[in-house]
């Protein structure tokens, strides 16, 4: 049995991080990562807008609301496209092909972004 020192050396934060980055990166087909890149970029702009309505102003509040719920809803539909297209989850999905994922992805967008566009005034 290894001394105690090794053993927490080795499950020490950076060594999971890094081992669950590598993992990801193998194991991840390229669809999925540009996916999880877009609903990473969404997350942090959706973090940008709501901490500039607490830090600084929320004046054109429609315009925050407006674009706050355009972040989340594009979030969904993003990570409702991404676990359609996920080749583990093929028995959950299996009448639907990525490009009924895609279309059903892109037909949504377009009605958010009609409603959000319509709120604006």
């Amino acid at each position: 049995m290894p001394p105690k020192a090794a053993r927490a050396q080795s499950a020490t934060p950076v060594n999971a991080f890094h081992s669950l980055w590598k993992a990801y990166n193998d194991n991840t087909p390229d669809r999925l990562k540009f996916i999880d890149a877009f609903l990473l970029f969404l997350m942090l702009s959706g973090i940008v807008q709501f901490a500039y309505c607490i830090l600084v102003t929320n004046f054109p509040y429609n315009a925050f609301l407006a674009g706050f719920s355009s972040n989340v809803g594009q979030f969904v539909l993003a990570a409702s496209l991404r676990s359609q297209v996920n080749p583990d989850n093929r028995d959950e999905f299996k009448d639907v092909s990525p490009e009924r994922a895609f279309a059903d992805f892109a037909l949504g967008s377009i009605v958010l972004h009609f409603f959000v566009y319509n709120y604006l005034g």
